[in-house]
């Protein structure tokens, strides 16, 4: 295993993929497959852009082409729905995408938490008898993502005990780890996540009567999202500034139509704040959601361990694109010291004893958009990695029921 690792990070709205030599990944496509659609296979749209002889498409080529490769769904909340058209999407990542032989370097993959061990070994079976890999890691994205924090200058020191905040495009989860082993029972997720708040931004510019394109939509939103999106510490307050000062905090997104070629611009108001403070008071986009994260997080470490409680608000992790709004992390850790600081007041009221005060810490890093990427390539760079990984030898002898579970890298710890 002399080569680099390649690490495919599927999750369900984007996959990141790139090789253990870097610190970010080469590729970042969204996690699409389209089938074509052969009532089209000798139409204009799939001959004038060569895809007439292509069966199925991945990525942003399958965004774009959807009229001819319309899109199936093969992820569901992080889960592997189909595993055949999982094959064929691994396939493309490999030849298509990162270019190597998948028969020279061993392949770190990640999961969610909660996968089942039969998907493990559904996995293990496509990477050893597909693509014939030396070597093969499956790790809990969590895990890779409280690696990722060890770069970080708030970081006093290397440790796997603490809690994961991961919210990508399709779920958020809130994931406590002790000495590199998920606590499944206190796993907390809500079905909401940065897919959800593009939705909300949509529909808001919709109901104002904004002029958008209507091929463009949905990629107008998640640009407006990434870039002028921001959470505020007091909701009124913000209301209040917008209303006193429009010209300085109401923006104006410009762009071109691409079928017209003619330019547009889009207002942007409310929404800027309004949509991360989804992740705070979720009554705002759906009223079948009441708890916020923040609560989420508290009520996932209290269900933890009574021993290893205090290291987990110490050491609360983020990961993912949509933990990136500006001041995220200030605002989580408030709003989740203010719930401790309750309970303990609340406590000292009762016995009459002053407890102990817990410090919550929210940590935030440069790689925190791919910190499950960032973590596996630290992890894959690391001297102990060869002796973490699932052998295709090991592989032939016992078979794919090896992988059903994976040694923790404490090691590097």
């Amino acid at each position: 295993m002399s080569n680099p690792a390649a690490i495919i990070d599927v999750g369900t709205g984007y996959t990141k993929m790139g090789l253990s030599t870097n610190t970010s990944p080469q590729y970042i496509i969204p996690t699409m497959l389209g089938e074509r659609d052969k009532t089209l296979t000798s139409s204009s749209i799939t001959k004038k852009q060569g895809l007439d002889e292509l069966d199925f498409l991945i990525g942003d080529e399958a965004f774009e082409n959807q009229k001819a490769y319309p899109p199936t769904r093969f992820m569901d909340h992080a889960i592997v729905a189909d595993w055949d058209k999982m094959e064929k999407f691994y396939e493309q990542c490999y030849y298509r995408y990162l270019r190597i032989n998948p028969e020279e370097h061993p392949v770190i993959l990640t999961e969610p938490p909660l996968n089942t061990p039969e998907n493990r070994e559904y996995l293990a079976e496509v990477m050893f008898e597909t693509f014939n890999v030396p070597g093969m890691y499956i790790a809990v994205q969590a895990v890779l993502a409280m690696c990722s924090t060890w770069i970080s200058k708030s970081q006093t020191n290397k440790t796997l005990t603490g809690t994961v905040i991961d919210s990508g495009d399709g779920v958020t989860h809130i994931i406590p780890v002790s000495d590199g082993s998920v606590i499944p029972s206190a796993i907390k997720h809500i079905p909401i996540a940065g897919g959800d708040l593009t939705k909300f931004i949509l529909d808001n510019l919709r109901e104002r009567g904004e002029q958008i394109p209507q091929d463009e939509m949905l990629t107008i939103a998640r640009t407006i999202k990434e870039q002028n999106c921001y959470v505020t510490s007091d909701i009124v307050k913000e209301y209040n500034l917008y209303d006193q000062k429009p010209d300085e905090f109401f923006k104006t997104f410009e762009g071109i139509n691409r079928v017209t070629k003619k330019p547009f611009s889009v207002g942007v108001g409310y929404e800027r704040f309004l949509a991360p403070e989804v992740f705070f008071n979720p009554n705002i986009l759906s009223a079948d959601y009441t708890v916020p994260v923040p609560m989420l997080v508290d009520q996932a470490i209290q269900q933890s361990p009574i021993d290893c409680r205090r290291p987990l608000y110490g050491n609360i992790c983020l990961s993912g694109g949509s933990t990136m709004f500006k001041h995220f992390d200030k605002r989580m850790q408030k709003e989740i010291q203010k719930l401790v600081n309750e309970r303990l007041d609340s406590a000292e009221k009762r016995t009459g004893a002053k407890p102990t005060p817990i410090d919550v810490k929210v940590i935030g890093t440069k790689y925190q958009r791919f910190a499950v990427f960032f973590g596996g390539s630290m992890i894959a760079s690391s001297e102990t990695f060869p002796t973490l990984c699932k052998t295709k030898a090991q592989y032939d002898e016992y078979g794919p029921a090896i992988c059903r579970t994976s040694a923790t890298f404490s090691s590097l710890v």
